[in-house]
């Protein structure tokens, strides 16, 4: 017996139990709310996604999860000290979608679409000065699978591309960074940064006033990561006063995005409805069915996040 733990609205837990089960034929698949008390006890492994907590911790001998989703940051938040391991969807599949993603709405600011669409608005017939790919920085934060295949990407198509990481990376034609002079660096030269940062104790707010000052003037801001990371009061006082250009956001610190927020109508804001990379069901079970059958034929737990830097 094998619990699919979620917080997930109802239809959209029946359609993974559905893919999940085609996945891996061979286990049993339920909804967390069909264990009897004895299967709760024997449960050493579940799969995820946003669970609620107080029903990971009826399963006494948990030893680990496998989340469908990429990020578990709301996981780590809510669970004090997990007793067992949590194992976060890294899929290919995410990273390609991640990174068309990228592409595409970095050449959005690149060519300068919302300026276009504000001259169309008030019949103004401008052409605006052509600036060649390779003649544009586009900063990275955050050069896990997905920033390292956006990096990737954005390189293949002329940009030039910097990054910054935790801890170093080595991509081919990318101009990597760390640490605090690093970040600096990448923010001093980038026209476009996109951020690709998981949210943790560190990253939180990271994307202030005071960093956000240090873009060249008129840059743009790409947030696919989280909405935390951005002081969002910062980054409109970027925008209003013109030192920033434009931001497309698809994540916020609250979603749906209110109605009342002021980013709905500030024209030198691209509001998303967290679509940049969205999960494809079908290759996400593939990769939870192929390491649950790993675990259960070895013992073997994939790499876990690690706990301390929420990653």
């Amino acid at each position: 017996m094998l619990p699919y733990i979620s917080r997930s609205p109802k239809s959209e837990q029946s359609a993974w139990l559905e893919v999940l089960s085609a996945a891996m034929p061979e286990e049993q698949i339920v909804p967390f709310s069909q264990l009897t008390q004895a299967q709760k006890q024997a449960c050493d492994l579940a799969i995820v996604a946003n669970p609620d907590p107080k029903e990971l911790q009826q399963l006494t001998n948990l030893k680990w999860v496998h989340s469908t989703w990429a990020g578990v940051e709301r996981m780590l938040l809510e669970l004090d000290e997990p007793k067992f391991d949590i194992v976060r969807l890294v899929d290919p599949q995410l990273a390609e979608t991640m990174s068309e993603a990228v592409l595409a709405w970095t050449l959005y600011l690149h060519r300068e679409m919302p300026s276009y669409a504000q001259q169309q608005a008030a019949s103004i017939w401008q052409p605006r000065s052509f600036v060649r790919a390779q003649d544009r920085t586009v900063g990275i934060l955050g050069l896990g699978a997905l920033g390292t295949a956006s990096a990737e990407r954005l390189k293949a198509n002329n940009f030039n591309v910097m990054g910054w990481s935790r801890q170093a990376k080595e991509i081919v034609g990318v101009t990597s960074f760390t640490g605090d002079e690093g970040l600096a660096q990448v923010l001093k030269h980038s026209d476009i940064l996109v951020c690709l940062l998981p949210l943790t104790l560190a990253t939180k707010g990271l994307l202030g006033a005071e960093n956000l000052a240090q873009l060249p003037e008129h840059a743009g801001l790409i947030n696919f990561a989280r909405g935390p990371i951005v002081d969002d009061l910062a980054l409109l006082a970027a925008l209003d006063s013109g030192a920033m250009s434009h931001a497309v956001l698809d994540v916020f610190n609250q979603e749906p995005l209110p109605e009342t927020n002021a980013y709905w109508q500030n024209p030198r804001v691209t509001v998303l409805p967290h679509i940049s990379a969205q999960t494809y069901p079908i290759s996400a079970s593939e990769i939870v069915a192929d390491n649950v059958r790993r675990y259960r034929l070895s013992g073997e737990i994939p790499d876990a996040v690690n706990v301390r830097i929420g990653y």
